[in-house]
């Protein structure tokens, strides 16, 4: 069968190719990706230097629309989740205090303290 493109026969296009695959799971992704962004810390003044790496968005990231291939892709970068939040499209970075630094990922969604628990 040809490959239709608005209703015209291309019999030389067998395939799509696709691109897009899941961060969490490694999957290919049909339809559109669920994407996930990490806000900044702070906002910057200046912009950072095109060779400077940001710490922690180089987002946004994209998933299948399964919660657990968001939070395992938290898991392997070594985050934690707030249980009050939910995953959504803008997760918000929260520094946790300690020997080594780590951050705690929330949709920010709440009032109360954050209950930061293992992705």
């Amino acid at each position: 069968m040809p490959f239709v493109i608005n209703g015209i026969g291309i019999p030389t296009i067998l395939k799509d190719n696709v691109a897009a695959r899941c961060r969490g799971c490694g999957g290919v992704i049909d339809g559109t990706p669920f994407r996930v962004n990490v806000m900044d810390l702070t906002a910057v003044e200046i912009p950072p230097a095109w060779s400077g790496r940001t710490t922690i968005n180089p987002g946004p990231f994209q998933f299948h629309a399964d919660p657990a291939c968001v939070r395992r892709w938290m898991r392997e970068r070594g985050n934690l989740f707030c249980r009050k939040s939910a995953v959504r499209e803008l997760m918000r970075p929260i520094a946790v205090p300690g020997a080594t630094p780590r951050w705690g990922l929330c949709d920010g969604l709440h009032d109360d303290d954050h209950e930061l628990v293992p992705a």
